[in-house]
């Protein structure tokens, strides 16, 4: 509605729960909202799934990004552009959720050097990472020989078992059924030519 009212945005992730859906506008169209301002938005991807790999759960994911993600299907998994691996034991604020369809969780950050060390304090709104011995398929928990594929949808924070916020995108634990690939594309921004990468 508003000034705004018939321009497009795409959203990136979901905070804290339904509530806080964090969408990517253009520039011109953020000059011209306001707070009052209602957003339609429309899912498209229900029920999107890897026909050949049904151990695979997915969520939060238009499937019109698979494809310029680069995602692979190498005959007996997936291979996965992303920017960072982040071990299982990093995980803090929202393990235990159930909420995988509409909130994140978060990488606790309290331990700077090892966060340096895992190139972790280069992570960026929009990249894609793996998290390792994480299942996300019914819940957030830890299970050895899971992989989690999510996105950074918020920075950092001082508050313990809080950090950079991930939600959720594909999950598994058939062990290397997910291979994460380090890529420096693996932004969402990047592949979809949005936000500091539009052209």
């Amino acid at each position: 509605s508003g000034d705004a009212k018939g321009d497009k945005g795409v959203v990136i992730g979901h905070h804290g729960g339904a509530e806080h859906v964090i969408i990517q506008f253009p520039l011109e169209t953020m000059e011209k909202m306001t707070i009052e301002d209602k957003i339609l938005i429309k899912g498209f991807g229900q029920g999107l799934r890897f026909v050949d790999y049904p151990d695979i759960a997915v969520y939060n994911l238009d499937p019109r990004v698979v494809e310029p993600w680069g995602i692979e299907d190498t005959g007996d998994g997936i291979e996965v552009p992303v920017a960072a691996i982040i071990p299982g034991h990093l995980m803090g604020s929202g393990v235990g959720s159930t909420a995988m369809g509409r909130s994140d969780y978060d990488i606790m950050t309290a331990d700077r050097e090892y966060i340096k060390e895992l190139g972790i304090d280069k992570l960026r709104f929009g990249d894609f990472v793996a998290i390792t011995d994480h299942d996300n398929r019914f819940g957030r928990s830890y299970r050895r020989g899971a992989t989690t594929i999510g996105i950074i949808i918020h920075g950092d924070c001082k508050w313990a078992g809080h950090g950079p916020g991930v939600t959720t995108l594909i999950s598994t634990t058939t062990p290397d059924r997910i291979r994460p690939v380090l890529s420096d594309e693996a932004n969402i921004g990047k592949i979809l030519g949005i936000g500091r990468f539009a052209k």
